[in-house]
């Protein structure tokens, strides 16, 4: 399929303990890349889409990496800028049965921060372009970072881009001055998919509901271009085993997906990113109820994988959606 995806965020090097080692007992890391909305670029590339990813390395070796990574994942690096500073970090210890995993951040002050984007050539980098996806995490980063984010915004509304955000609102992060308030309003008013829960808008949007089909008709209300609000639903019995489907609404109604039962799971990081990456595949390839399915069967198989990248294939995900093949072994 010939089309073409923009995602803008920050790309972090996770850090994580082996196995499921503690970070107090463990004498080394596994490194590998990731952040939000370039797991969601992977994952597309990895089925087919042209997916460019829009961010910032500082100019050394840690940002050479980090760009390297994204071109063997197929994703496309033409708008990747260097700048001064750090690459952010996260740290990550996977968890087990009722012990639960732990990350901590380190991202504080890095390149991507505070980088100057208003020389960004905005028209360039939405070019045949066809989708474009952001998150609430990169706004609440800096000033800098969010005046970027809006500027991409714009420029992807100027030329008719659908535009999907993942709300995402994370508390700790907003420490330069500005609450979400302030900020998410403007930017979900260019969006046309939105990814929230009863939390984000009540936190995003100051909408308070007691059910999220009431949160989904005053949140049309106040931003009449929302064509969609989704959100996944986990039930986590353990560290282990979750519980795990979605619900669509699309205007007229709420969709439910079916519901899968994750009983061994390997790394849970990058499952909302799987979803919203099989929800834009979806809803670029099918109907709604259809393109449901498909972003739940991606989630869930991203459980089954170590690191932040959704790495399984179109046949994969659309085999579990059938509930063929499940667990077999393939020759």
């Amino acid at each position: 399929m010939e089309m073409k995806v923009i995602t803008l965020g920050e790309v972090m090097m996770r850090l994580s303990t082996p196995g499921h080692e503690r970070f107090l007992q463990s004498d080394q890391f596994n490194i590998v890349y990731g952040g939000a909305e370039a797991n969601v670029s992977v994952s597309l590339a990895q089925w087919g889409l042209e997916a460019q990813h829009v961010t910032v390395f500082p100019p050394h070796d840690l940002g050479k990496a980090a760009t390297q990574y994204l071109r063997q994942m197929g994703v496309g690096i033409d708008h990747v800028f260097s700048a001064p500073g750090r690459l952010g970090l996260y740290f990550l210890e996977n968890g087990a049965m009722q012990r639960s995993s732990k990350i901590i951040y380190d991202r504080f002050d890095s390149a991507f921060a505070n980088f100057d984007a208003s020389h960004v050539d905005w028209d360039q980098v939405f070019d045949g372009a066809a989708w474009f996806h952001w998150t609430g995490i990169t706004p609440a980063l800096s000033q800098n970072a969010a005046d970027m984010t809006l500027a991409a915004l714009k420029a992807a509304h100027a030329r008719g881009v659908k535009i999907s955000g993942d709300i995402n609102y994370r508390r700790n992060l907003w420490q330069y001055g500005k609450g979400p308030l302030d900020v998410m309003p403007e930017l979900i008013q260019y969006t046309h998919v939105v990814v929230a829960g009863l939390a984000d808008f009540e936190n995003c949007m100051d909408i308070k509901a007691s059910s999220y089909e009431d949160a989904c008709d005053a949140a049309k209300k106040a931003f009449p271009q929302i064509k969609y609000i989704t959100t996944t639903e986990r039930d986590s019995i353990s560290a282990s085993e979750n519980g795990l489907h979605a619900v669509l609404w699309n205007g007229k109604e709420l969709l439910k997906s079916k519901a899968y039962q994750m009983t061994h799971i390997v790394d849970r990081v990058g499952g909302g990113d799987a979803y919203m990456a099989g929800l834009i595949y979806g809803l670029l390839q099918h109907e709604d109820q259809e393109a449901l399915e498909f972003a739940v069967a991606a989630s869930v198989l991203k459980h089954s994988i170590p690191g932040d990248a959704n790495l399984v294939s179109l046949d994969e995900v659309q085999a579990l959606v059938r509930g063929e093949h499940v667990g077999k072994l393939l020759r």
